[in-house]
């Protein structure tokens, strides 16, 4: 609780200092945007390379195409539209990213419909690589928030800029908890139970919310939730005059209640962020030991960053960011039926370089050292890579 109140006067705190407005748009706010053509092609990528630096033991690092994702939009008229994102991961695997219809009727209210991002914190939805610190995305964003966590589903949205108000909100299918056996675990929380819109599985609707508020200059606010129950294969065919398969479907489900807050600031040179998540996790103790599992029944996790443009100042027209980033996550927050496991909770500090050789091109570099509950000392890892959009 001590680390909640912390974090929660470090967002706050952000709005103190604020001088001018800020709402950042990702790719299909972006691309949306362009009213005056039929087709509209973009797309971003990132090249990594990561270095295990573990003492008293050597490791390959490995090169990675880690993602390139081509975006199409089409403006069917001016009031509807039609966005895609392709993603090829690692050269080998290929996903749609988001692929949804969307009706302007004013900025107010509009209505969209397909696969699309849920929105909680800030990568989700942010995740194109020139618009965060480091290479690699934060812990928080790959194990609570599974980024890029996307849901089939419809819903409304809009911006009443007179009170600077973003709001979204969406009924959207859930993450597959089970599918013959258990999928979410310790180790990586809901991060396996993705169904990235791929013939999903759909046994219980769940709301997905967020408000974005931006009426202190410099600073944008961010209040989610997602709330449901995880979707399950033992559904499908289900007797209704049979007690004991029923029971072993409404052991295979897990209820989310999820909430996050996030905080974006700038201003001359400073650029600060920082996110906090909570998950509490019912009927846990039925799904673990139907499915054999060790999820938690709360799940906890939060980031700080901070970064100056160094050439603020100066006729360079790119950016040199150094930054330093502090999270900590820890998927056994509170468990039930077994003693959390020491492992899952995990401080990381990132520190490095981001060069902005222009808006759509990126060049950084980062040292980590990550550190478990279970450990003593810090594991070291150097990372680099290279990002574009366009």
């Amino acid at each position: 609780m001590r680390k909640l109140i912390t974090v929660i006067l470090l967002l706050g705190s952000l709005g103190l200092w604020a001088q001018e407005s800020q709402l950042e748009m990702n790719s299909a706010d972006r691309l949306m945007d362009i009213r005056d053509q039929k087709l509209i092609i973009g797309g971003y990528g990132q090249i990594d390379y990561n270095q295990p630096l573990i003492k008293d033991q050597s490791n390959n690092g490995t090169l990675d195409v880690h993602r390139l994702v081509l975006l199409f939009g089409y403006n069917f008229t001016e009031k509807l539209q039609l966005f895609t994102e392709i993603e090829l991961e690692h050269v080998k695997e290929v996903y749609v990213e988001q692929a949804f219809l969307n009706y302007k009727f004013n900025n107010y209210f509009q209505v969209k419909g397909g696969l699309m991002l849920i929105p909680m914190g800030i990568i989700n939805e942010l995740h194109e690589p020139t618009v965060y610190f480091g290479v690699e995305r934060p812990l928080l964003d790959k194990k609570i928030v599974p980024t890029t966590w996307r849901e089939i589903g419809l819903g409304i949205h809009g911006n009443i800029q007179e009170i600077s108000l973003k709001y979204q909100l969406y009924m959207v299918n859930g993450f597959l908890g089970y599918d013959d056996q258990a999928k979410f675990r310790g180790s990586d929380g809901f991060r396996k139970g993705r169904q990235k819109g791929a013939e999903s599985i759909a046994s219980s609707p769940n709301l997905s919310a967020k408000i974005d508020y931006y009426g202190i200059p410099r600073l944008k606010l961010g209040l989610a939730t997602y709330l449901g129950k995880s979707q399950s294969n033992l559904f499908d065919g289900l007797p209704d005059n049979d007690p004991q398969l029923q029971q072993q479907a409404d052991s295979s489900i897990v209820d989310i209640a999820m909430f996050g807050v996030d905080a974006t600031y700038r201003i001359e040179g400073i650029q600060l962020r920082g996110q906090l998540v909570f998950v509490n996790n019912g009927n846990v103790d039925q799904y673990n030991d139907f499915g054999g599992s060790d999820l938690g029944q709360q799940m906890f996790g939060y980031y700080a960053e901070a970064g100056y443009n160094v050439f603020k100042t100066t006729k360079f027209k790119s950016e040199l960011i150094p930054f330093v980033r502090y999270e900590f996550i820890n998927t056994h927050h509170e468990t039930v039926g077994f003693e959390p496991n020491k492992s899952f909770e995990t401080q990381l500090i990132t520190s490095g370089l981001n060069w902005k050789i222009n808006s759509g091109v990126v060049l950084k570099i980062d040292y980590q050292w990550i550190k478990t509950a279970a450990q003593s000392k810090y594991d070291h890892a150097f990372n680099a890579g290279l990002g574009f959009v366009f």
